[in-house]
């Protein structure tokens, strides 16, 4: 049976972070094999859409300590109200608790249609980091958990992000429904590496790392550059390439500087191309990501896609999974244990390679196949709703 599907997001391309690529990728497939899809995310400036599927924007504003996200009030914009109420939505998937999430779950319940809301962000961090006051960042927190209270299925992407949701205050039901990646393994990695050393001028034995994710406090970004200041120390030759963008962009590569990184580290901005970002994988030896903020982060099933193993701080969320020197390697967070592991992984070529290969196996899903699942369970909850509601 082919149905109607809506996703709403707070953040939708250009802004390519997981939450949005989880969106597009839902959309895409849903709308590709299981009846039609729109999805509705605040209007970015000069962005034309040009998907296969149909994306409603409504009006929007920056966030201005989020750059570039952008937020708004749907209600007021009367042309989108109009156009999202004509819409008859079977399901409706919230993957935000604020200003998408709040018209999907109004439209649900005026609709008698069930709504789903994943869990995706840590978000007691964003609010800290913002506001910089606890008080104020643990009421909004309860806010987010109050709309999580209301919905009707409430979605996480492992196991450690439904214990963060829970240390929220959450006490329903969760289900976990991990993240994929729209990558297919490279048919020639050589020639991907090839076009990367061409453009960024990079000698071919060269060793390249790589991070790629908003270029934020959060992330641990801060300590990420005081491990390589260390490793350059050491005497180790690298490429560090910074993908991304956020607001501490211009103080990352300030940092960058003052610890003598300018040669060693090349900040290439948000890259939209994703063939080209398919390729920067390619290139590199190690995704080194030793993020604490993140939950279950796409960019290591993007570089396992491509056979590159990540470097993770052990014990975070986005390390469930992955088996030290088996299908990535683990770290003590802080520099010097960075660093010095870091330091024992590329004096062994030949386990960096077979690592890469088995997070290939165990850790790279395509999306297709997780839709197909999230497609079985979409239909059992309508089927579900529809009786329980009947």
């Amino acid at each position: 049976m082919r149905y109607v599907f809506g996703q709403f997001s707070e953040s939708f391309p250009p802004i390519m972070d997981g939450v949005g690529n989880v969106a597009k990728n839902y959309a895409y497939w849903l709308n590709k094999k299981y009846g039609s899809c729109t999805v509705v995310a605040p209007s970015f400036p000069k962005h034309v859409d040009n998907e296969e599927y149909e994306v409603l924007r409504y009006n929007s504003i920056g966030v201005p300590t989020r750059n570039p996200y952008r937020t708004g009030i749907p209600t007021f914009d009367v042309g989108f109200m109009k156009k999202v109420k004509s819409i008859p939505f079977d399901i409706i998937h919230a993957h935000t608790p604020f200003s998408s999430g709040r018209i999907a779950l109004d439209i649900a319940r005026k609709r008698g249609i069930p709504v789903i809301a994943s869990f995706h962000s840590k978000y007691y961090d964003d609010f800290l980091e913002s506001l910089k006051f606890e008080g104020a960042a643990r009421l909004m927190v309860l806010k987010v958990v109050e709309f999580y209270n209301r919905v009707d299925a409430v979605w996480t992407v492992n196991n450690a992000t439904a214990d963060t949701l829970r240390e929220y205050g959450y006490r329903g039901n969760i289900e976990i429904v991990p993240n994929g990646t729209e990558y297919l393994p490279a048919q020639d990695r050589e020639q991907a590496a090839a076009m990367v050393n061409e453009k960024l001028n990079l000698a071919g034995d060269e060793l390249v790392l790589i991070y790629v994710g908003q270029m934020v406090w959060q992330k641990n970004t801060k300590t990420l550059l005081e491990a390589l200041a260390l490793l350059k120390k050491a005497g180790v030759k690298f490429k560090m390439l910074m993908v991304g963008q956020g607001y501490a962009w211009e103080e990352l590569k300030e940092l960058a500087r003052t610890l003598d990184l300018t040669d060693s580290v090349l900040f290439l901005g948000a890259i939209y191309d994703r063939e080209y970002l398919k390729n920067l994988y390619c290139r590199a030896q190690l995704l080194v990501f030793p993020s604490l903020y993140d939950n279950a982060s796409i960019v290591v099933r993007e570089a396992a896609s491509q056979s590159c193993p990540a470097l993770l701080v052990e014990g975070s969320n986005t390390a469930e999974g992955v088996e030290d020197g088996v299908n990535g390697f683990l770290s003590k967070d802080g520099a010097e244990a960075i660093s010095q592991r870091i330091q024992e992984i590329i004096v062994r070529p030949e386990l960096l390679g077979q690592v890469g290969r088995n997070a290939l196996h165990t850790i790279y899903t395509p999306w297709e196949k997780i839709v197909d699942e999230v497609y079985g369970r979409y239909r059992e909850i309508i089927q579900t709703y529809g009786r329980m509601h009947a």
